[in-house]
């Protein structure tokens, strides 16, 4: 197996990312991505709800003008008591 972990990212910014989103089924994600990404423009796009129905994912999509801000989102994402998870 190789050891990717070593490895950084080369990317060339400002850039679109992609973060998936878990939360619970009756959250309004736009409002959660909103109280985070505030009046940057992005995109949400359901994708897919869990077999029981409790949580649904979500693609987030957005500018990020560096990796210093890319890392920040998926921290302040992170954080926000409305997503379980984020990818």
């Amino acid at each position: 197996m190789v050891d990717l972990s070593k490895e950084k990212l080369e990317l060339d910014y400002p850039c679109n990312w992609t973060y998936k989103l878990v939360v619970l089924e009756k959250i309004n994600i736009k409002r959660t991505v909103k109280d985070v990404v505030l009046e940057r423009e992005h995109t949400v796009i359901e994708s897919k709800t869990s077999a029981k129905g409790k949580f649904k994912s979500y693609t987030l999509e957005l500018l990020v003008h560096n990796e210093d801000d890319r890392k920040t989102l998926f921290e302040v994402l992170g954080e926000h008591d409305d997503i379980k998870m984020v990818i």
